[in-house]
């Protein structure tokens, strides 16, 4: 129960400064329910007089920062979700990023020597001051020695100090809302809210540990091995633990330093092309892609390779998720509107009561327009954003995968768009995907099918024995128990019905008092 009430607190203490800063009133729909009039009456009583007039973007900017970095990180996570928060609410917050100071030098050296279990001049030849500082970890440069003896320049990510705590804490609050929210306002549980927050806490637990990014530097590296012009740097794992990341230290320029990469005299259009052929081969091809591509995490060394860094995010597509995406590029190319309806049935995307012609209509109406544009005005990420958006009209469910391939789809397209304005995504995309397609849904591809059917078909059959045996033994007990029955005695069954009445008093009382006080929230959420 006090557990609740913590949570309910926290979460009217973000309500309170989402009002002060003028976020409720922003995210206002023009014809608001009666609910909806007085909530916003009361936070315009609330607002700051320095929020009137400012941008949707700054004041989700500020409420958001000045809660702290769980909500930071919940806002960025919600960018990708415009199934959850609307399209332009999504694009507002994509431009939010962390606002956090450093902490100090002294604390992130005992950090580091306690994770790594060794006093700092044992391990680094010199540990200098933070360079990037976010919500969850900073970055250090510091120089370590070799085995080779030979002295080299490493960048180090430290997490924050108790941030774990923190997070725990807001992720705990996080849920309740969602429980709440879905259970005072019935349309949003197509939105899966709960399963949302889920996905959040998975992406905050790997990046809180820092190993796991490590090990996403490594897998990606392996599959990017024989990749043109992309790579990514090695990690130092001697001295890299749960909260301390270790990395070649990346000496190029970011992509977001246009003059920069001009000036190194850098062709910035086949930039452009390597950006969209790498991500396209690592979603595609190994279903694994880095899904943080923006210029920061960006940079070209003097080589002209592109190196990519801060893994804390990753997207996987499963292979029938990669052979989708293919399926209904190819369907819209060849406009065959009916094949791509049927390849949503056949996934399971789209309800099987609804009708299979109508669905082939709607995508119609996001195919044709494409028809007479120029090359370079046509975008694959805003054709999956089109798609996404008949998932209410149709009751599709929430695909979180591929909506975060989507955003991550408009992040590299913008990439390589600000690198060449003229950039036709389909002729540069087209060799990734015709070598997909050529792989994975020629002849070769369905003699593979075959092979690992047979194989699947084997292993069955040699397990029937084993499944057999479990069987009459599980027969044989059912007949036992159902013979002898199953007697409580009166004591037995006083004392559950107890401990029943005595575990949902909190709950129910809980979700009374969290309906009244997230109201506000509620309604927020739902006409955002």
């Amino acid at each position: 129960m006090a557990h609740a009430i913590g949570s309910l607190l926290r979460l009217a203490r973000a309500g309170w400064v989402m009002a002060r800063e003028g976020l409720v009133t922003a995210m206002a729909p023009p014809d608001p329910p009666p609910i909806g009039r007085l909530a916003l009456a009361v936070a315009k009583i609330v607002e700051r007089k320095d929020a009137v007039g400012a941008s949707r973007g700054t004041r989700a900017s500020r409420a958001l920062n000045r809660l702290g970095p769980s909500y930071v990180k919940l806002g960025q996570f919600l960018a990708t979700r415009p199934d959850v928060v609307g399209r332009a609410m999504a694009d507002d917050l994509e431009a939010l990023q962390d606002r956090v100071d450093p902490f100090d030098h002294d604390t992130a050296e005992a950090i580091v020597a306690r994770a790594l279990g060794k006093p700092i001049r044992d391990l680094f030849v010199d540990f200098g001051q933070p360079v990037a500082a976010a919500s969850i970890a900073q970055v250090h440069k510091a120089r370590v020695r070799g085995r080779d003896d030979i002295v080299r320049d490493v960048a180090v990510k430290v997490l924050r100090p108790d941030v774990e705590a923190r997070f725990k804490r807001d992720l705990d609050a996080f849920y309740l809302a969602a429980r709440l929210i879905e259970a005072v306002v019935p349309p949003t549980r197509r939105l899966r809210l709960v399963a949302v927050v889920d996905t959040l806490a998975r992406s905050v637990r790997l990046e809180m540990d820092l190993r796991l990014e490590a090990a996403a530097i490594s897998e990606l590296a392996e599959n990017a091995a024989k990749d043109p012009d992309f790579r990514l740097p090695k990690v130092d794992w001697e001295r890299t633990q749960r909260g301390v990341l270790t990395l070649e230290w990346v000496d190029g320029v970011k992509l977001s330093d246009r003059a920069a990469l001009q000036a190194a005299g850098h062709d910035l259009k086949r930039l452009g092309r390597i950006v969209m052929q790498s991500f396209l081969r690592h979603a595609m091809r190994d279903g694994f892609f880095h899904a943080d591509m923006h210029q920061g995490n960006l940079f070209v060394v003097p080589s002209g390779d592109l190196v990519a860094v801060d893994l804390g995010i990753t997207g996987r597509l499963a292979p029938e998720e990669r052979r989708f995406l293919a399926e209904i590029l190819y369907g819209f190319i060849t406009r065959d509107y009916r094949r791509v309806a049927q390849v949503h049935f056949d996934a399971g995307y789209v309800p099987a009561h609804q009708e299979v012609e109508v669905f082939a209509q709607a995508l119609r109406a996001v195919g044709e327009p494409l028809r007479d544009r120029p090359p370079a005005e046509i975008s694959m990420a805003g054709l999956l954003g089109q798609l996404f958006e008949y998932t209410d009209v149709f009751d599709m469910r929430t695909q979180p995968r591929l909506i975060l391939l989507q955003k991550t789809m408009v992040v590299v397209e913008g990439v390589a768009r600000s690198l060449d304005s003229d950039l036709d995504i389909w002729t540069v995309s087209e060799p990734v995907v015709r070598e997909w397609v050529e792989a994975n849904l020629g002849p070769g591809a369905r003699l593979a099918d075959v092979g690992e059917s047979a194989g699947a078909l084997g292993r069955l059959a040699l397990a029937v024995p084993r499944l057999v045996e479990r069987l009459d033994l599980a027969s044989a007990g059912l007949a036992k128990w159902a013979e002898a029955g199953v007697r409580l005695d009166a004591e037995t069954v006083e004392a559950i019905a107890a401990a029943e009445v005595r575990r949902t008093r909190p709950q129910r009382l809980a979700v009374w008092i969290g309906a009244a006080s997230l109201a506000v929230i509620a309604y927020v959420m739902m006409v955002s």
